[in-house]
């Protein structure tokens, strides 16, 4: 019985800087930090699924090479957000000396940002206390959350969304290793879905590619859940053209065909009404309106009776300019 590789997303991570996709700029500094084997506490900050987690572990594998169980730490700072992670684990790693006494450990936090302040401010008199011998890496999606203290001592390095070049050479790399098909059509899609995400991109990818050879947008929309950007503009287009009854009846097919959520169908509308042909007047009408439901539905309203009512409103928008 064939067992399924599970583990894309691991098995297309680079092993060295050289391989890191999409940010350049980064890896030339790191290198440098390499080259020197000295370098600063550092904040990794960035959006999601762009390489800062991959930049982390391949940095640490051509400082240490065999001897990286010794000397790097990886911890999810979201699976524990306390105070607790930092005067335990973090702490008894950074007072350790490494087996090679001339090597400067460090300590790679992801997801940063989810620690409490009370764990922060532990985490920043650790980085004082044993700044001679360990470094503190800390990943973030937003850097602004790491309080100034730990800022203050780290340099920022800023990972941007990938562009869609180097996302492209990707999928053909996974369609070669992997012996798939990716039509232009589901390219477009993957593209659209993951949003500059490449972790994103390469699970709904390894979804699609386990049930057949050839892999189609209708399979890379329905495994991620989300609309084709024409469904969405129908739905705009009939609210703005005052036909509520017509938009409600795209909006069903939206929540029952894909399942999306009120926030997912609202980030859509978002990106959709950005494209769509109409005054730069009414766009601005139609984004502070977005931007308006999707914060009731962050906060707790409910996203059926908010869609409808965004809908409504758009509606009235072209009974106003009738009056």
């Amino acid at each position: 019985m064939a067992v399924l590789d599970l583990s894309w997303t691991e098995k297309y991570r680079p092993s060295k800087l050289d391989e890191v996709i999409g940010q350049h700029a980064i890896v030339e500094r790191l290198k440098t930090f390499v080259g020197a084997k000295n370098f600063p506490n550092m904040i990794f900050a960035g959006t999601a699924g762009v390489g800062k987690t991959t930049s982390a572990i391949a940095m640490a594998k051509e400082l240490y090479g065999d001897k990286i169980n010794e000397a790097f730490l990886e911890l999810n700072a979201s699976d524990s957000r306390g105070i607790d992670v930092v005067r335990g684990k973090v702490k008894e790693f950074a007072r350790t000396i490494a087996l090679s006494g001339d090597i400067v450990k460090i300590i790679f936090l992801d997801e940063a940002d989810a620690l409490t302040p009370e764990a922060q401010h532990a985490l920043r008199r650790t980085m004082e206390k044993y700044s001679a011998t360990t470094r503190f890496i800390l990943s973030a999606n937003y850097a602004s959350k790491i309080i100034e203290p730990i800022q203050s001592r780290c340099v920022v390095l800023r990972f941007k969304p990938l562009s869609e070049e180097d996302m492209r050479k990707y999928i053909q790399r996974v369609e070669e290793g992997e012996g798939i098909e990716v039509d232009e059509k589901a390219t477009e899609a993957l593209l659209y879905v993951s949003e500059g995400d490449l972790r994103k991109l390469t699970n709904i990818l390894q979804s699609a590619g386990f049930s057949r050879k050839k892999v189609t947008d209708k399979e890379i929309y329905d495994i991620a859940a989300r609309a084709r950007p024409k469904e969405v503009a129908i739905m705009l287009k009939h609210a703005l053209g005052g036909d509520f009854m017509k938009a409600r009846e795209e909006l069903n097919k939206l929540v029952l065909s894909y399942g999306m959520s009120g926030e997912d169908i609202l980030l859509q509308c978002y990106r959709e009404a950005l494209n769509m042909d109409v005054p730069d007047k009414l766009k601005l009408r139609l984004i502070s309106a977005i931007g308006d439901y999707n914060f009731r539905i962050v906060e707790g309203a409910n996203d059926r009776i908010q869609l409808e009512a965004m809908l409504a409103r758009f509606a009235l928008l072209e009974k106003e300019k009738a009056v």
